[in-house]
């Protein structure tokens, strides 16, 4: 008797989820466009720090509110500082990324990141992957081949930069799973953001002077911030509302928007092989998850 109302529940519940995962992902979009215009003006590693600062702040108002620990000492375990370093390898080289290449490039070969940690997984957890999903893992990688396209005229190099921010995710995604799960989201943004100061402190140190924004790229980086801290905080409501196998395809749309920003916003126009190799990415990331489901029903 209770099987029709537990089904309707299900599906609103997948349905609301999956709404929120396209509002998260038309918001990292924004946060990335918004990152990029600041960066044509500021050095990266004064925007990082920033940007940190910022959604730092947000984060930890947002621990408070909720009457948790900002500094958890969970945050001081080895797991959570090999968290950290990750997060730092996959914020900077993503925000050169998207400083120095064109942003769909960018956003199409981050799409890869569940690739490679489905690929690590098997090595650091010792998961079992069937051939099927082996082959799509390598079609996959096949598609960030595409969009790099190494050995070939239209490869820049600079795109490498995009693939070492991708696996610092990935890295930092694994982390997160091996991490004890008392962590909040709330509190995995604190360290999130606090991570990106030091790195642009290095990046300054390298090479870059400090320069005063604009109220514009004050503006731009306001909207970066408020933006994500929502975009964020609406993923893993996503993520904890609807079934992950229906939820989670719909981060790829993040490659649409993208796309769309940086041809309104930059003037990009990405060529046959670019959009050919994001389309073997998402559609190689969208099949390893339903085999995964069916994997798991079985």
């Amino acid at each position: 008797m209770t099987l029709a109302p537990d089904l309707t529940l299900l599906k609103a519940g997948n349905l609301r989820g999956a709404l929120l995962m396209v509002m998260a992902m038309a918001g990292f979009s924004i946060e990335d466009m918004a990152l990029k215009s600041v960066t044509a003006h500021v050095p990266v590693g004064e925007v990082l720090i920033l940007f940190g600062l910022g959604g730092l702040t947000v984060f930890a108002l947002l621990t408070r509110q909720r009457r948790e620990r900002i500094f958890h000492p969970i945050l001081f375990t080895r797991v959570m500082a090999i968290r950290a370093l990750f997060e730092m390898m996959g914020r900077v080289f993503f925000t050169l990324s998207l400083a120095l290449t064109a942003l769909s490039t960018t956003s199409a070969i981050l799409q890869a990141t569940p690739l490679v940690v489905a690929a690590a997984g098997v090595l650091i957890f010792r998961e079992k992957v069937s051939p099927l999903r082996w082959a799509l893992i390598a079609l996959g990688f096949v598609g960030v081949l595409m969009v790099l396209r190494p050995g070939l005229s239209g490869f820049t190099p600079l795109s490498i930069l995009a693939v070492l921010g991708m696996i610092g995710f990935a890295g930092r995604d694994l982390a997160t799973r091996a991490a004890p799960p008392i962590l909040s989201y709330a509190q995995l943004g604190v360290t999130g953001f606090a991570a990106l100061i030091p790195s642009g402190a290095i990046l300054l140190l390298w090479g870059g002077a400090w320069v005063m924004p604009s109220l514009v790229d004050l503006a731009f980086l306001s909207v970066a911030v408020v933006v994500g801290v929502i975009a964020y905080t609406g993923i893993t409501m996503a993520m904890r509302m609807g079934e992950l196998s229906v939820v989670t395809p719909f981060r790829y749309v993040r490659l649409l928007f993208a796309m769309i920003l940086g041809a309104l916003v930059f003037g990009e126009r990405p060529d046959a092989m670019e959009l050919a190799g994001g389309a073997v990415i998402v559609s190689a990331g969208v099949l390893l998850m339903l085999s995964s489901r069916r994997r798991r029903a079985a």
